[in-house]
């Protein structure tokens, strides 16, 4: 598992400006991901997702995160999300760390 502090920061400086992790938060440009480990692709309620992401039909999970933000376009053909995704492994397993200390 990684580190929740860093991944905080990488969430900051990276995923920020498109998603929010607060609970009743509106969706940005991307969707709030408040509650996000578990959930199946496409299904955050009151967001507009591409139908590549609604029916990908996996559960988002530790292993499917990371799988998904090395490549999300590679992941999930079809996807409106503009993001070239982190290439260093252990950047990802922190913000991992982050996401699902802070999704819950």
């Amino acid at each position: 598992m990684g580190d929740i502090a860093k991944g905080a920061k990488i969430f900051k400086t990276k995923c920020a400006q498109c998603h929010t992790v607060a609970a009743g938060a509106p969706h940005k440009q991307g969707p709030n991901l408040n509650g996000l480990i578990g959930r199946k692709t496409g299904q955050a309620a009151d967001f507009s997702y591409s139908l590549a992401n609604v029916n990908k039909g996996i559960t988002w999970n530790e292993d499917t995160l990371f799988e998904y933000l090395l490549n999300p376009k590679k992941f999930i053909p079809g996807t409106k999300m503009i993001f070239a995704g982190i290439k260093k492994e252990n950047e990802r397993k922190d913000l991992i760390a982050y996401l699902v200390d802070s999704t819950k």
